[in-house]
């Protein structure tokens, strides 16, 4: 339809599903799983639901291939979004305004709704067309990925229910691109939330104390930031190097101290630092205990996280995934860029039990708005988005059977 007031269906549903708050801290998780019931029904696939933990529902529409013994196809996608600050906001951010443009202001436009709605509408099309896809495709919808997953991906991976799907090759999120390419995302870069422990001579504020808390602290956050600015450095310095290949170092916490005239007995900082896959975390734990030691004596860290897992999906020009997908996408002319994820997604989960998994939200010409204020996606991308979905889950469901398959 080109009349201009009629709204493209996909968008209406887009829309739909943009209103449901399902926001943190306490997000209206039954909301989405009734909005998720209903387009199940539509689509005609059966529907499983599995409470991982109490009040965190996964739930998995499938969509049979006519060979069901190989390895299935998995489009994931997680129902919660991030909070908002609504006085920052143009527009109520969970009314899902459309402005003249066809830019529609809604949390969770970017991240993630929009590729939750994509894949349902790329399968309904296929559906719609009489497609038959020889591997079984599942959609996956679950919860509490921006509170870190524990509650949902982290833990369903390790239930037998996850491993009764047999997957064989992940879709998930990935970012907005401004320019005209698309960004695809093969890995991530690792978490590490650390907290260095600086004791000290405690005395009064009036004298000179020997071993202060205060200067292993002081000692301690340099040797972070000094490494910061080097990395800063080697991101701003280099054409090739994007935010996934370097390690981010921020300090996010201080704490210690009782009075003004008391020197501390203690003084702790704590520090958030993401570490690419091809960093040897081994050595890297290394350096700081050497950063502890040079700082004084007794100075100790503990993690508060500490990922360990490396996994990277190949995108190596003989891998069969990556053909399926790489090929699909020359043939809509999109130009990709293959980069490593600056932060975390589920995708982390799935890489770590084995499976090979590709980070992608078609969204170019793009302003990368995710959990930022004014959050919002163009019909015209979001459109284009669900024709990209089209090609790419037909050619994953149709990569022929490897030799372990058959």
């Amino acid at each position: 339809v080109n009349n201009k007031d009629v709204e493209d269906p996909s968008v209406s549903l887009f829309r739909e599903y943009l209103r449901l708050r399902t926001v943190h801290p306490d997000p209206d998780y039954d909301a989405a799983l009734r909005f998720l019931d209903r387009i199940a029904e539509e689509l005609g696939l059966p529907m499983k639901k599995i409470e991982v933990c109490p009040g965190r529902v996964v739930s998995i529409m499938t969509w049979q291939g006519t060979d069901p013994t190989l390895k299935s196809i998995l489009l994931n996608s997680h129902t919660d979004v991030v909070p908002v600050y609504q006085e920052h906001w143009k527009y109520d951010a969970f009314s899902a305004f459309k402005d003249a443009e066809g830019n529609i202001y809604a949390r969770g436009s970017q991240d993630m709704k929009c590729v939750t709605i994509q894949y349902i509408q790329a399968v309904r099309r296929l559906k719609a067309e009489g497609r038959k896809l020889m591997r079984t495709v599942h959609l996956m919808f679950v919860p509490d990925e921006e509170v870190g997953g524990h509650k949902g991906m982290e833990t369903f991976v390790k239930h037998p229910e996850f491993q009764k799907l047999n997957i064989g090759f992940a879709l998930d999120e990935g970012l907005a691109n401004p320019g005209e390419a698309f960004t695809v995302f093969y890995g991530e870069r690792n978490p590490w939330w650390i907290t260095i422990h600086c004791p000290g001579s405690p005395g009064h504020g009036s004298r000179f104390v020997e071993n202060t808390a205060a200067e292993k602290l002081r000692q301690v956050i340099n040797s972070f930031l000094d490494f910061r600015e080097k990395e800063k450095h080697r991101l701003n310095t280099s054409e090739c190097f994007t935010l996934g290949d370097v390690t981010t170092v921020n300090m996010t916490m201080v704490k210690g101290g009782v009075a003004y005239n008391v020197i501390p007995a203690e003084m702790d900082v704590s520090f958030d630092l993401r570490i690419p896959p091809t960093v040897n975390l081994q050595e890297f734990e290394r350096q700081i205990k050497d950063w502890c030691k040079e700082a004084g004596e007794d100075v100790t860290y503990e993690f508060a996280q500490k990922h360990m897992n490396q996994n990277v999906t190949s995108t190596e020009e003989n891998d069969p995934w990556w053909i399926a997908f790489s090929s699909a996408c020359k043939a809509m002319n999109l130009t990709l860029e293959k980069e490593i994820f600056p932060a975390a997604t589920d995708s982390r989960f799935i890489r770590a039990v084995g499976i090979p998994a590709i980070g992608f939200s078609p969204m170019n010409r793009t302003p990368i708005l995710l959990h930022d204020h004014n959050e919002y996606l163009n019909e015209q991308v979001f459109l284009k988005g669900i024709s990209v979905f089209e090609r790419l889950i037909s050619a994953l469901a149709s990569v022929p059977a490897s030799p372990d398959e058959a």
